[in-house]
């Protein structure tokens, strides 16, 4: 983790020292100060490495986990461990193609001197975030979007994205809701060229599914219990002293407990949630899963006031809406666990590419909707939404935005060969990334690398590559993760069909709505209120009043509120941020 940041100027002045300083320094907790910031004719870069034949400049932000196999493969004389140099010495010989060698985690620029072209280059699943912004004779880049509000005019709200938001509680890429800030989509590189003009390149693409009878039951196992074990091993790698997030999932205790197997005696750092009141099927079974590694544990307890203190600055972090309440929980993990590793491991990715979601049992449901008759199909697509997990359907979002959405901005159905498969690939391009980028926000705002072996690009291609007979079957979700894993976790965790606990699980919300009941009301309703100047106020009244006589519409009302809130920090007086602070070695907010 280091952020990236630079200008590509089409003017004759260029970019100064003092833009790319400031651009730095608002994304320091990323580890990036502009120190070493770079300007050649046209550009300036934030703390880049040179190729040797000084034709490329590169600044990379992430990890490439395969580092010394991309060394041998050059056959070059590295003068430093900077991964960077690696990437520079790289597109030296192979020219921008090289990045399709890469694999890890990362987000990169790479200027082509010779070529005078810029390319943004943004990993295969979106793990590292990477946005641009065109402005009047440049376009500026970097790692989080509030770097690019130091540069040129204040931007306005994009209206044209809030539809998206209020179906996915996110705006897919390449939009934001900021108008005229995109993001680099995940797997796609950006080509800026000599006077401004872009190209987009996709650099990889999912491998298609087998075929059923493809994959014997037994090679399908072996092949996800060998491919897991290289994934963590990859997490493992020499760097920064790692934790391991427990939330009682699946995913979770594997990993954690494929990594003791690899370690041996040496015991892991565990980390998880506890509400308030302490109690929950998740936490009894995170504590026996603790005894059972053998790990030195540490519960992180999260108190509603908790989300009063950070729900602003961590809205500033995030540069859009909390995607829910959880985002909170998972911040003030990645605090603790930050005051004792450098790394935070997390099971994320498991139900996405195995197919763990409930919502996956909805696929057929969903797709059979879509060819119904128009009457029936608007009433039966509102409802199958809804179920999907959309806050608001399709029309209770032409009520409150007073329209129907731009027709360029729907998200297009993915391919796939059954509906379970279509739908896990529209995950993959559109509601995975956004999560991850949440994932992202959450641990650097607390100065904290995060690793995902479960997305390793290897074991997501093998699980693509899975029909989606060997993952859901007979019922149960999860199959072919859940009997690869037999070897190393206890039936009570493996048959366990329930979602990870915890404020960030579906039905686990209600809990932040007491502490901030006056608050949501005022913020939703009053004179000043931004959503009630924009949205269908006699909408937003009634959720309120629903909700207050037991209509459960926390959700709804999470998603207006921190739309809400994501207004007053970037467009209202700007918010008190946490800022990092150096003890012991290890960074972590003060």
């Amino acid at each position: 983790m280091s952020g990236l940041s630079g200008v590509r100027s089409f003017s004759p002045t260029g970019p100064t020292r003092d833009v790319l300083d400031r651009m730095a320094a608002a994304q320091a907790h990323r580890g990036t100060d502009g120190s070493e910031a770079w300007l050649g004719p046209g550009v300036g870069l934030s703390g880049p490495a040179h190729s040797v034949d000084g034709r490329w400049v590169v600044v990379l932000d992430g990890r490439v986990h395969h580092l010394a196999r991309l060394r041998s493969h050059l056959d070059h004389r590295f003068r430093t461990d900077d991964p960077g140099e690696v990437v520079a010495a790289g597109l030296a010989v192979e020219g921008i193609s090289f990045v399709e060698r890469l694999m890890g985690a990362f987000s990169l620029v790479a200027h082509d001197l010779r070529t005078d072209t810029t390319h943004l280059v943004r990993d295969r699943l979106g793990v590292l975030p990477l946005h641009y912004r065109h402005l009047p004779g440049q376009i500026a880049f970097a790692s989080e979007v509030k770097a690019l509000l130091t540069v040129g005019p204040a931007p306005e709200v994009d209206h044209r994205s809030l539809d998206a938001y209020l179906t996915f509680r996110a705006v897919p890429a390449p939009d934001t809701l900021f108008e005229g800030i995109k993001t680099v989509r995940p797997a796609h590189r950006i080509a800026v060229m000599p006077g401004g003009h872009v190209e987009e390149v996709a650099w990889w693409s999912p491998p298609e599914t087998d075929p059923d009878g493809t994959w014997e039951a037994d090679d399908a196992i072996e092949a996800v219990r060998d491919g897991v074990r290289e994934a963590v091993g990859s997490a493992l790698d020499p760097g920064p002293a790692v934790g391991f997030h427990l939330t009682g999932g699946l995913g979770s205790s594997l990993v954690a407990a494929q990594a003791q197997q690899l370690l041996g005696e040496d015991p892991l750092e565990t980390f998880s949630l506890v509400c308030d009141d302490g109690t929950g099927e998740d936490l009894a079974r995170t504590r026996r899963l603790a005894v059972l590694l053998g790990s030195t544990h540490r519960e992180v307890r999260l108190r509603a006031g908790d989300l009063t203190d950070l729900v602003t600055p961590l809205t500033w972090h995030r540069d859009a809406p909390l995607s829910d309440p959880g985002d909170v929980a998972d911040h003030v993990v990645a605090r603790t666990a930050g005051a004792h590793v450098g790394a935070l491991v997390s099971g994320h990715g498991a139900d996405e590419l195995f197919g763990g979601h409930p919502r996956y049992r909805l696929a057929r449901a969903a797709e059979r909707s879509s060819t119904l008759p128009g009457r029936l199909r608007s009433g039966l697509v509102g409802t199958v939404e809804r179920r999907l997990g959309a806050p608001f359907s399709a029309p209770e979002r032409r009520r409150l935005l007073g329209g129907a959405p731009p027709a360029d901005r729907r998200t297009a159905s993915a391919p796939g060969i059954d509906p379970v498969d279509r739908m896990m690939r529209h995950d993959l391009r559109h509601g995975l990334p956004d999560d991850l980028e949440r994932m992202d926000r959450m641990a650097t705002a607390a100065s904290l690398d995060l690793r995902l072996p479960l997305l390793d690009e290897r074991l997501v291609e093998l699980a693509l590559r899975l029909p989606t007979s060997v993952k859901v079957r007979s019922g149960c979700t999860l199959w072919v993760l859940r009997e690869a894993a037999r070897p190393l976790l206890p039936d009570e965790v493996i048959e366990h069909r329930g979602a990870a606990g915890g404020p960030g699980a579906p039905g686990a919300h209600d809990w932040w709505y007491t502490a901030a009941r006056d608050q949501a009301r005022e913020r939703l309703t009053g004179r000043d209120s931004w959503v009630a100047q924009t949205f269908d106020q006699a909408l937003v009244r009634d959720l309120l009043l629903r909700h207050e006589h037991g209509g459960h519409e926390t959700d709804r009302l999470w998603t207006l509120l921190a739309l809400e809130v994501w207004h007053e920090c970037f467009f209202g007086a700007a918010p008190r941020v946490p800022r990092p602070r150096q003890s012991a070695g290890v960074r972590h907010p003060a």
